[in-house]
């Protein structure tokens, strides 16, 4: 199907939801105004066979009245909030489209597809040494290197201890932080990573990630445009 083909139809889509929701309105106003003169007949009846020595109050009439307009009232509100709640679910879907293609920085796994993965570390104070070490799906080490400590980025060109390429896959990057009496922490880094889908899950927005990997958006500290 070309591209031509698919705005046609997403076209025809909006315009049938349309016209179902002016047919869903205008049915919802012909049923208001029916069951009010329904009602008008029902009281006018009323009306005209109450008992002359025990007429109905005035009062009573008001009370019927109030609670007919009541009633009406609340569907009105009703189709209102329908009518608002189709249009944020349009607004929301048009942010989750916002995310795909981007490139997203978050603490998960990387996909290694033969190209440098751009690392941030998050050194920690009083550290005097730091380490990355890189592991793969399966949890083994394949690297170890010694790295600046700052928290400038830095890039991992996928080769092994020997200078080997490694294969192709899901890699984690965690920082070893030392200072004088030892080992001070193992934190796992952030990785860009490429979305290639967002949904919402609970009133979450859920990314997935290029190397199939999942993460809320409230995890991901920054984004940017496709850098390859």
């Amino acid at each position: 199907m070309d591209i031509g083909q698919t705005n046609s139809v997403v076209s025809y889509g909006a315009s049938a939801t349309s016209n179902v929701q002016t047919t869903s309105g205008a049915a919802n106003g012909n049923m208001i105004s029916s069951d009010f003169e329904t009602f008008l007949k029902m009281l006018t009846v009323q009306m005209e066979n109450q008992d002359p020595l025990n007429p109905i109050e005035s009062t009573d009439y008001a009370v019927q009245l109030a609670t007919f307009s009541g009633v009406e009232q609340q569907v009105q509100t009703n189709d209102l909030l329908k009518a608002l709640q189709n249009q944020l679910g349009v607004m929301g879907m048009s942010d989750l489209v916002g995310w795909v293609g981007m490139e997203a920085r978050a603490v998960s796994p990387a996909h290694f597809d033969l190209q440098p993965i751009e690392v941030t570390p998050a050194v920690p104070s009083g550290a005097t040494e730091a380490f990355m070490v890189v592991r793969n799906a399966a949890g083994q080490q394949i690297d170890r290197v010694q790295i600046p400590l700052t928290n400038e980025p830095i890039e991992w060109a996928g080769l092994g201890p020997t200078g080997q390429l490694v294969p192709e896959g899901n890699y984690t990057f965690h920082m070893q932080s030392y200072n004088a009496t030892g080992l001070l922490s193992e934190e796992q880094m952030a990785v860009y990573s490429e979305v290639v889908e967002a949904r919402v899950e609970d009133g979450q927005t859920i990314l997935v990630l290029d190397g199939g990997d999942e993460v809320s958006a409230s995890d991901v500290d920054a984004l940017r445009s496709p850098q390859g």
